[in-house]
């Protein structure tokens, strides 16, 4: 037992490594020795990959912020500080990974990760909440489609797919960006928004090259069911056969009229033939629905098409649906056009409610349901 930190925890798993000086404080790193999280006083800080930190606390509700480059840099030194006044009371296995992997990082070199986060990857916007611990490969940048009136994750970024030889070197890169904090990785997410609508064929080959660099492990990816290459059961099969697990479906609404007014092409039928041809070929699947999107105007008819389409689904065990509240940007057409229609955007409370509601109604028809805040989104 330390002298100095008589309450000391350490969890030395082969992934991370876990510090808990005394019960107000909690720090974990990866097997590179980066900071992954922190607990102090109620407050919890999450680094992503870039090195930006996400502050997460409750008060009356739940607050988040991104820190500012100062205030990340602070909370790395302190982090840092704290562990190696821990070292000196340490021994074994403990005592190797503070030496070798923790205590050669300092908050400078952490926050010049972004450099190399930058080099490999595109701007990551969204990823679905089971895939926050993933890796990502991204065969394509962009959405196909990027018109729909609420979306701002890619606004002004052409659709572009890297070639089979830029995914390999893509793949290798990502590989030494990670070093052995893949341990803490699983499963593998082909992005960027609809990736999954590329060729079949060609998605077999990419598929092929990341399960060449990291066998047996599940793939997985979003599809747009209104754009892009629509694939047969046959098709779809052979993906699930070559790895893919699970496609998630930004359905958002079982409303046509809604659909229209968000600029989002196709029906609530187009979603339920999608999950069909999926279903029989085997592939789980995570339709992604948004609760007050429409605001007040909109709010029993996006609620009753979307459970209609829903009932109709027979989603499996191994099926997720995601409930998102929506977030409306400032900057999007959604917000010009939602005002000049003079349409009233549900308040939290509202929201909550329609969260509730939905999520009550899914669960009664024996539907997996998660929660989908892109607020807590990190990666």
């Amino acid at each position: 037992m330390s002298k100095r930190f008589p309450d000391l925890i350490t969890v030395l798993d082969e992934a991370y490594t876990t510090l808990s000086p005394d019960r107000t404080c909690v720090m974990s790193f990866d097997r590179e020795g980066r900071m992954v999280g922190f607990f102090r006083d109620g407050l919890t800080y999450r680094r992503a990959l870039d090195s930006r930190v996400l502050l997460r606390w409750r008060e009356d509700r739940r607050h988040r912020r991104w820190l500012s480059g100062p205030e990340a840099f602070n909370v790395y030194r302190d982090v840092y500080a704290l562990a190696r006044e821990v070292y000196p009371e340490t021994a074994g296995e403990l005592r190797r990974r503070l030496e070798e992997e923790i205590l050669t990082w300092t908050p400078r070199m952490l926050l010049n990760e972004e450099r190399r986060f930058r080099s490999v990857y595109h701007p990551i916007p969204i990823l679905p909440p089971d895939q926050y611990r993933s890796v990502v490969l991204q065969v394509t940048e962009g959405c196909t489609w990027n018109r729909c009136t609420f979306c701002n994750f890619y606004k002004g970024r052409r659709f572009r797919m890297r070639t089979l030889s830029q995914f390999r070197k893509h793949i290798q890169a990502v590989k030494r960006l990670f070093g052995k904090g893949l341990r803490m990785r699983k499963g593998l997410f082909l992005g960027d928004g609809n990736a999954l609508a590329l060729n079949a064929d060609r998605l077999l080959e990419y598929i092929k090259a990341t399960r060449e660099s990291f066998p047996d492990e599940p793939v997985y990816g979003f599809v747009d069911v209104f754009s892009g290459e629509r694939h047969t059961v046959d098709e779809w099969k052979a993906l699930r056969e070559s790895g893919l697990h699970r496609v998630y479906i930004g359905m958002e609404t079982g409303s046509d009229e809604l659909l229209r007014f968000l600029n989002k092409p196709g029906s609530g039928d187009d979603v339920l033939g999608l999950v069909s041809d999926l279903k029989q070929a085997g592939v789980a699947v995570s339709p992604i629905v948004m609760v007050g999107i429409g605001g007040d105007a909109f709010r029993e008819q996006h609620a009753r098409a979307t459970l209609r389409v829903l009932e109709r689904m027979e989603l499996g065990a191994d099926d997720i649906l995601y409930i998102s509240p929506f977030i409306e940007f400032e900057e999007t057409e959604y917000a010009r056009q939602r005002r000049e229609a003079g349409i009233r955007a549900l308040d939290e409370a509202e929201m909550e409610r329609e969260y509730d509601r939905l999520c009550s109604a899914a669960r009664s028809l024996g539907i997996k349901t998660s929660r989908y805040d892109i607020r807590d989104f990190i990666y």
